[in-house]
C-alpha cells in the first residue's frame, strides 16, 4: 500500500493582525502595534503551498476560523447585538477583543497532533487536537478545530478523532510542533519523537511531557516506538516557544541545531536507538546562534521527502538573508547526507508575528484509501488554489491596525469571509457566527 505525506497548511484569515499577544514569540512582541497585510499574508501562504506541489507533494488545507469569536465575548459578559458586543469590548476591554479577534489558528503545526496508520494499534489515523492552554487567545480555537479535523476527516472507517486533553496548562499540549516522526519510508513503522518543556527563567514552557505521554496513549503507540526528550531551557529562553523552532524531524532525518534538547548526548542515544537509521544533521553553536536560529526560522523549515526519494527544505527569505545561516545551509547542501535540495518563500507577514513556513502547515502521513477518504475539497490542486486566491483578493484588507479591531465594519467583512468560505467548499453554516 501506498502512502503519501500531506502538508494541510492553514488559510491565514482575514483578520491577521500584529497585536503582540504570544509571550516567549519574540518577533510577535517585537512587531505588536505593526501594520498587517491579511491579504497579502494568506497569498504569501498559499503561494508556498504552490511550491510544494510544484515540488511533486501532496498539499491540503484546513479554514481560518471566525473572528472575531463572539461566542467567546458572549461567554464572559458582552451582551446586545454582534455590533454592541465588540463596541462594548473595545471601549472596555481592548485587549481581551484582541485576543478574540487572533487569526492565530493559521499556524497549523499547532492544530493537533497526527499518528498514521501504520504506526497505532487499531491500524487508523488518529488525531488529538490541541488545547493551546498556554495562551488564551489560542486556547479557544480548541473547539472549533477538533470539528475542522472531523469535517475533513470524517469517515470512521480509517480515522479516530480525540478531543482536546482536559487539565488546561497542567497538559497544555501545543500538538505537532512538537513532535515528529522518523521512519525509513512513509508506509513503515515509525518512531515518534515528542519534546516537551520545562519553565526557562524567562519564558513558561508550553508543552507539558504529561501531554504528549496522554496524547501517545490515546493514540495507541507502541512505547517501543516513542521517544519523549526535553526541550533545553536555553533554547526556550532564547525565544524556541516551540520546539519546531531549533528542530525538525521527517522521515530518516533529524534537522536541529546543537542546543536544542536538554541532555544532547543522552536524547540523541534514545532516538537513534529505536530510530537506527536517523540522520542527525546539526547546526553547531559556534556557526549559527540561538538568535540567528529565532530570527531567520532556519529549523521551522518544512523538511520534504521528494518523489524520487531525496530530500528538500523549504525555507522563508530571512534565512537566505541571514548570512551565517545562509552559509550552513550551502554547507549541509554540499555534504553528503539526504537534504540536496533549498527552497526559499516568502511569508514574512507570518514570520513577523512568530510563525515560519513549519508553522503553517499539519503534516499527515495518508494510504492512498485514507486520502481518498477525506473530503477532497481540502486537497488542493490548481484550480482550487486560484479559486482561494480569487477569494482573498475580493475579501481581505491590505491594512489591518491593532485599532481598527474596534471597528464593527471588519467583523462585517471577516464574517462575509467566512460566508464565501463555506459556500464555496460545501460546508453549510459550520461557523459559530453562521449558528
Amino acid at each position: 500500500m501506498t502512502y503519501n505525506e500531506y502538508n494541510f497548511d492553514g488559510l491565514i484569515g482575514p483578520t491577521h493582525n500584529y497585536a503582540g499577544l504570544s509571550f516567549g514569540n519574540i518577533a510577535s512582541v517585537t512587531n505588536k502595534g505593526a501594520a498587517s497585510n491579511p491579504r497579502e499574508a494568506a497569498l504569501q501562504g498559499l503561494q508556498k503551498m504552490r511550491a510544494a506541489m510544484e515540488l511533486g507533494l501532496k498539499q491540503g488545507f484546513l479554514p481560518p476560523q471566525d473572528r472575531p469569536h463572539l461566542k467567546t465575548l458572549r461567554a464572559l459578559g458582552f451582551s446586545g447585538s454582534d455590533k454592541q458586543v465588540v463596541e462594548k469590548a473595545a471601549k472596555t476591554e481592548p485587549q481581551l477583543l484582541a485576543n478574540c479577534f487572533a487569526a492565530s489558528s493559521m499556524w497549523t503545526a499547532n492544530a493537533g497532533t497526527v499518528a498514521p496508520s501504520p504506526d497505532t494499534g487499531d491500524g487508523k489515523v488518529h488525531f488529538t487536537a490541541a488545547n493551546l492552554a498556554a495562551n488564551f487567545h489560542r486556547s479557544i480555537e480548541a473547539d472549533t478545530t477538533s470539528r475542522v479535523l472531523k469535517h475533513v476527516f470524517k469517515d470512521d472507517r480509517f480515522f479516530v478523532h480525540h478531543p482536546p486533553l482536559p487539565g488546561a496548562i497542567h497538559f497544555g499540549d501545543e500538538g505537532a510542533a512538537n513532535h515528529g516522526r522518523l521512519c525509513e519510508s512513509h508506509g513503515d513503522t515509525g518512531v515518534h519523537l515528542f519534546v516537551y518543556g520545562e519553565d526557562g527563567e524567562k519564558f513558561p514552557a508550553r508543552q507539558k511531557k504529561r501531554a504528549s505521554e496522554a496524547v501517545s496513549r490515546n493514540h495507541l503507540l507502541d512505547p517501543a516506538q516513542t521517544v519523549f526528550v526535553q526541550q533545553s531551557a536555553t533554547a526556550l529562553d532564547a525565544g524556541a516557544f516551540h520546539n519546531d523552532v531549533v528542530g525538525v524531524a521527517n522521515g530518516t532525518v533529524l534537522f536541529l541545531h546543537e542546543q536544542s534538547f536538554a541532555d544532547r548526548e543522552g536524547a540523541y542515544a534514545a532516538i537513534r536507538e529505536k530510530a537506527p537509521f536517523v540522520e542527525i544533521v546539526e547546526a553547531p553553536a559556534s556557526a549559527v546562534s540561538l538568535d540567528d536560529c529565532i530570527k531567520s526560522y532556519l529549523f521551522n523549515s518544512q523538511l520534504f521527502t521528494l518523489p524520487g526519494g531525496e530530500m528538500a527544505l523549504l525555507l522563508p527569505q530571512e534565512s537566505e538573508e541571514n548570512e551565517r545561516v545562509k552559509a550552513f545551509v550551502d554547507e549541509t547542501l554540499s555534504k553528503n547526507n539526504p537534504i540536496n535540495r533549498v527552497i526559499y518563500k516568502n511569508v514574512r507577514e507570518s514570520m513577523r508575528n512568530g510563525g515560519g513556513p513549519a508553522c503553517l502547515r499539519l503534516r499527515v502521513v495518508l494510504s492512498e484509501q485514507e486520502a481518498a477518504a477525506a473530503d477532497q475539497q481540502f486537497i488542493l490542486d490548481d484550480a482550487k488554489i486560484s479559486a482561494l486566491e480569487t477569494l482573498v483578493k475580493a475579501h481581505y484588507r491590505d491594512r489591518i491596525l491593532p485599532e481598527d479591531l474596534a471597528d464593527p465594519a471588519l467583523m462585517d467583512e471577516s464574517f462575509a469571509v467566512m460566508q464565501a468560505l463555506t459556500d464555496l467548499l460545501g460546508m453549510g453554516d459550520f461557523y459559530d457566527c453562521q449558528r
